[in-house]
């Protein structure tokens, strides 16, 4: 009996934790970006941590992956970023502006006025005690509408890291997959000037950017892949000064939501430096160790988007983004996959400087 030809083994997919940063609508960038991955078999998400928009993607690919599979969690993504659509009237980003809604679409010469500075001055003089005193936040429907957080907290089938800013502390807070509710990512994305501090378990917290944006160090003591994936939602280069009052606060408010990853990053470096150099041991008493980066960044990507567009949930506008993060994440396949597992792909030196 004639034997056929030996078929060759399929290779195990690639092990791959994500970082994701947080950026209002502009999640929709990271929605993107899972979506082109979960279509690699090569690879294999098993770990996220995330931040406010961020952490939103992070429970949903779970829940999906949970439900369905790589399907499920594709088509879970697209129900929770329709239903963000669908809540725009009430801003799920937390869009102060009475105005913008007014002038959606408007030109954009309007908001360097003195009038237009004037009407955003009197907005941010108000507390969200003062202008939200029943706590309304339409990200706690549209979560409890997608998330059985009850299955996740149970059965999910990643590790999860959510990031939350703990007020009175001034530290960052970090909540496992075992402990999620919708609260916890209301939390990571509840920004101080738009929604009332959320409690839990009788401590305030505010948006995890501030402090951790995404939170890199649980990835490093904690039994998860070695590769690890950052999808950012801030550029860090912008090629312009900013000059008008609008352009200046954006710049300001990417390069805050920045800081504390540009320190991780930069912490990374110097561990990998050693490291190479011999002056450390990898995984010398469980502190150190080898991690591989990777990064589809903002900074060509979202480049021409200013902070205002966080706010944009029009479904035509989420679908663009969904689209830049879907063409970002085949061009890094493209040109990265091949150093999963191998080395990084991402140098945080030339990056940061």
């Amino acid at each position: 009996m004639p034997i056929g030809p030996f078929k060759k083994k399929p290779a195990s997919p690639k092990p791959l934790s994500l970082a994701l940063q947080g950026g209002g609508s502009h999640g929709a960038f990271e929605w993107g970006v899972i979506d082109r991955l979960l279509e690699e078999d090569g690879l294999e998400i098993q770990a996220v941590t995330a931040a406010s928009a961020g952490a939103m993607n992070a429970v949903c690919l779970a829940q999906g992956l949970l439900d369905g599979g790589r399907e499920g969690a594709k088509a879970r993504l697209e129900r929770f970023w329709k239903q963000v659509n669908r809540n725009g009237g009430r801003n799920i980003f937390g869009d102060t502006g009475i105005w913008t809604s007014a002038f959606a679409g408007g030109a954009d010469w309007l908001k360097n006025t003195p009038g237009w500075r004037l009407a955003e001055t009197f907005a941010l003089s108000m507390s969200p005690y003062e202008f939200n005193p029943f706590n309304l936040n339409p990200l706690h429907d549209a979560l409890e509408g997608e998330i059985d957080f009850k299955a996740l907290r149970e059965r999910s089938p990643l590790k999860l890291y959510i990031s939350a800013t703990q007020v009175r502390a001034s530290k960052a807070r970090v909540f496992r997959e075992t402990e999620l509710t919708s609260r916890h990512i209301m939390a990571s994305a509840c920004l101080p000037q738009v929604f009332q501090a959320v409690e839990i378990d009788g401590e305030p917290y505010w948006d995890g950017g501030f402090l951790a944006n995404p939170p890199l160090w649980p990835l490093f003591y904690d039994d998860t892949p070695d590769d690890i994936l950052l999808v950012s939602l801030n550029p860090f280069v912008r090629e312009e000064t900013p000059r008008t009052p609008g352009e200046i606060m954006d710049r300001l408010n990417e390069i805050t939501f920045n800081a504390s990853l540009a320190s991780e990053l930069r912490a990374i470096a110097f561990v990998q430096k050693l490291l190479d150099e011999g002056l450390l041991k990898d995984n010398a008493r469980g502190r150190y160790r080898r991690m591989l980066m990777h990064a589809i960044p903002a900074d060509k990507a979202l480049a021409d988007l200013s902070l205002g567009s966080k706010f944009d949930t029009e479904w035509s506008f989420l679908t663009d983004l969904r689209k830049r993060g879907y063409d970002a994440a085949e061009a890094w396949l493209g040109h990265c996959l091949t150093q999963v597992g191998v080395g990084s792909s991402f140098d945080m030196k030339t990056a940061l400087g």
